[in-house]
C-alpha cells in the first residue's frame, strides 16, 4: 500500500499546527506515507507541543499506523499510515491544548472510517487560540453537516487555561463519500444571541456585564433585532477551574452562520471581553461573506474531499484558509480557485469565492 513517502515543509505559510492537522488526516485518509519537518520551526516554542501530540497520536490510533519522532519540542516527524477504523479513540492532552483542533484533525479520518467511532476528546473547551467548543457545537457542526454527514458532540465537562480537564465525547458514522457544498447566498441577519459564561470562582456578575456591554455594541450597528445573550454560570460537577468568556451568533434568513467570542483573562475588564467579541462579530457581518474567518479554513479539507463542485463566498481569504488549500492540493491533488466575487453588492467589499473540484473520496470500507 506504502507509496513514496510525501515530503511537508511543516515551517511555510501558517507554519504551525494547522499544517500538520491537514497533512496527517490527509495522509490518514489517502494511504500517503507521510513526512514533515520544521514543524512550528517559527514560533517561540518550535516543534510539537502537547496538544500537537495527542492529536497526532490519536491520528496513528485511528488507522494503526506508525509515527516516529513523536515527542515534545521535535520538529520532524515520520507518519505510515494503515486502514481507518472506527471504535472508541481517546485524545488527552494533559493540558489546557484544544479539543477543538483536536476534533479538526480526526473527524475528516473517521467519516472513512469502517464503522462508527467515539472520540472522547480531553483538554480545554474554551481555551484561547483556538475555537471554543461552543463554536464547534453552534456554527461548525450545522454548516459542516451540509457535506451529509451528522455527529453529536456531547460537552461532559468543560476546561480553561491553564489546567485544561475538559472532555468533549464526539459520535459519528461513517459516510459513503461528501456531497459539495454551495455556501455563497448570505442572505440578511434575522437572529443574533449568544451565551457569556462565567465558571469556577468568578461571580455571576462578570458574565451579566460581558452579556450587557456586547448588547449595547451591537445596538449601535444593528438597532432592528433583538440580540439575546444569556449570562451563565457553569455547574460546578460541569466545570473544571476557572475560566469566563462569551459567544455571540448571527443567523440568517439563509441559515448562514457568523460568530464574535472572547475569553475573561485575569486583568481585563468584562466589559472589555463583551466588547471585543461584538466587534469580531460585526466585522464578519461587514464582509459580506456567506461564512465567517473562523470557518473558512475548518471546510477546505472537506471540500477537498467531496464529490464535485463547492463554493464558498467569504470575506478576506485568511493565511490559515490559504495554506490548508496549498496542502489540500498538494497531497489530495484537489483544484481549488480564489476570485474576487463578482456580484453587485459585493463591490464596495473585500468579498470572494473559493471554489473547489473535489476529489470524490469514497470509503472504501462500504
Amino acid at each position: 500500500m506504502a507509496g513514496p513517502r510525501v515530503e511537508v515543509d511543516g515551517g511555510i505559510m501558517e507554519g504551525g499546527g494547522q499544517i500538520l492537522r491537514v497533512s496527517t488526516a490527509l495522509s490518514c485518509l489517502l494511504g500517503l506515507p507521510l513526512r514533515v519537518q520544521k514543524i512550528r520551526a517559527g514560533r517561540s516554542t518550535p516543534g510539537l507541543r502537547p496538544q500537537h501530540l495527542s492529536g497526532l497520536e490519536m491520528v496513528r490510533d485511528l488507522c494503526d499506523g506508525q509515527l516516529e519522532g513523536a515527542e515534545i519540542g521535535s520538529t520532524e516527524i515520520m507518519f505510515t499510515p494503515e486502514k481507518i477504523k472506527g471504535g472508541t479513540h481517546t485524545a488527552d492532552t494533559k493540558t489546557a491544548g484544544s479539543v477543538c483542533l483536536l476534533m479538526q484533525v480526526s473527524m475528516p479520518c473517521v467519516l472513512f472510517a469502517a464503522s462508527p467511532s467515539e472520540l472522547c476528546l480531553r483538554g480545554g473547551t474554551n481555551a484561547e487560540m483556538a475555537p471554543q467548543i461552543d463554536y464547534a457545537a453552534m456554527v461548525f457542526k450545522p454548516i459542516v453537516e451540509k457535506f451529509g454527514f451528522t455527529f453529536d458532540c456531547d460537552i461532559k465537562m468543560r476546561g480553561y487555561y491553564p489546567k485544561g480537564g475538559g472532555e468533549v465525547i464526539v459520535r459519528m458514522s461513517p459516510v459513503k463519500q461528501l456531497n459539495p457544498i454551495n455556501l455563497t447566498d448570505r442572505g440578511s441577519v434575522t437572529k443574533i444571541y449568544g451565551r457569556a459564561f462565567v465558571a469556577g470562582v468568578l461571580p455571576f456578575k462578570v458574565a451579566k456585564d460581558m452579556a450587557a456591554a456586547a448588547v449595547r455594541c451591537i445596538r449601535k450597528e444593528i438597532r432592528d433585532l433583538y440580540v439575546n445573550i444569556q449570562p451563565v454560570q457553569e455547574p460546578k460537577d460541569q466545570a473544571f477551574g476557572n475560566g469566563s468568556g462569551i459567544i455571540i451568533i448571527a443567523e440568517t434568513s439563509t441559515g448562514c452562520l457568523f460568530a464574535g467570542s472572547s475569553l475573561g483573562k485575569r486583568g481585563v475588564n468584562a466589559d472589555k471581553v463583551g466588547i471585543e467579541a461584538a466587534e469580531v462579530l460585526l466585522a464578519n457581518l461587514r464582509h459580506g461573506g456567506a461564512v465567517d474567518e473562523y470557518l473558512q479554513d475548518q471546510l477546505i479539507i472537506f471540500m477537498a474531499l467531496a464529490s464535485g463542485i463547492s463554493r464558498i463566498k467569504t470575506g478576506p481569504v485568511t493565511l490559515h484558509t490559504q495554506t490548508a488549500m496549498h496542502f489540500a492540493e498538494q497531497l489530495a491533488k484537489a483544484k481549488f480557485t480564489v476570485k474576487k466575487s463578482e456580484d453587485e453588492e459585493d463591490a464596495s467589499k473585500d468579498t470572494y469565492i473559493i471554489e473547489c473540484q473535489g476529489i470524490g473520496m469514497t470509503n472504501p470500507n462500504l
